[in-house]
């Protein structure tokens, strides 16, 4: 079980480790965090909106539960996500995330230098036409379009000798750390945007394939680390999940450039 954040009798906060899927996609048999809530809490297995796929095989319909799970994080993203415990906690916090009022900050790394220091990216998002696997903004998307925006703020630039086919004529690759705030919640946002400005985040095997992983991660470099709600009792919150230890590492070898 991932570390709690935070539990009361309507609410889960986890800190979610990079690697563990949120819930199961109807091909994977690895452990998710659906899995370990249920082994912890079963009372929570009719709780929220249980996912249905057909099995490509048999054409039967698979019922996955996801107890309480109102949002998700990619398997390799870290950080805060949000469970409800009973019903009434998660169609309260549905709500808030059709609204938009629950406010969530990112935190990750990318190449280059975006030319300015705030900014808002509002592109819509669609199917890769070239990758099913993949979302797009631009040219090449495909199906229907969903509106999107992400705004962005550069917390430090940096250069550093990588080595790599992406170094300039004097040997330097740049790279900057950003706070994100998505006001939207589309699958892959974050990375489809960054990559729509043409600046990837960091070890994205997915979006950036043709770039080494560096600045040491194995692991596409986003973490969730802040989220804001209202709670049942009218009050609102905000929750914290500290930086694993790849960003800690990365953050400390930025300190001494």
């Amino acid at each position: 079980m991932p570390p709690i954040i935070y539990e009361d009798n309507d609410i889960l906060i986890f800190n979610k480790p990079s690697g563990l899927m949120v819930h199961g996609d109807g091909r994977s048999t690895e452990k998710t965090l659906a899995d370990m809530i249920l082994e912890e809490y079963p009372e929570m297995r009719d709780v929220g909106e249980p996912t249905v796929y057909v099995d490509q095989k048999t054409k039967e319909e698979i019922t996955l539960p996801r107890p309480g799970i109102v949002h998700r994080l990619d398997r390799e993203t870290s950080g805060v996500i949000l469970v409800a415990k009973t019903q009434e906690a998660f169609l309260h916090l549905k709500a808030q995330f059709q609204d938009r009022t629950i406010k969530k900050i990112y935190h990750t790394f990318v190449w280059g230098q975006p030319r300015r220091t705030q900014a808002t990216i509002t592109a819509p998002i669609g199917r890769s036409k070239n990758d099913f696997r993949r979302w797009h903004s631009g040219r090449g998307v495909r199906g229907e379009l969903r509106d999107a925006e992400t705004e962005y703020y550069v917390q430090d630039r940096f250069e550093i000798h990588t080595e790599t086919p992406f170094d300039d004529k004097e040997g330097i690759t740049k790279f900057s750390f950003l706070e994100i705030w998505p006001h939207t919640g589309r699958t892959h946002q974050i990375r489809v945007h960054l990559k729509y400005i043409n600046h990837l985040i960091v070890s994205d095997t997915l979006y950036a394939p043709d770039r080494p992983k560096v600045l040491g991660f194995d692991r596409t470099a986003l973490h969730a680390s802040r989220i804001t709600l209202m709670m049942l009792s009218g009050e609102k919150k905000t929750f914290e999940a500290p930086f694993p230890e790849d960003f800690k590492k990365a953050l400390a070898e930025i300190k001494k450039i």
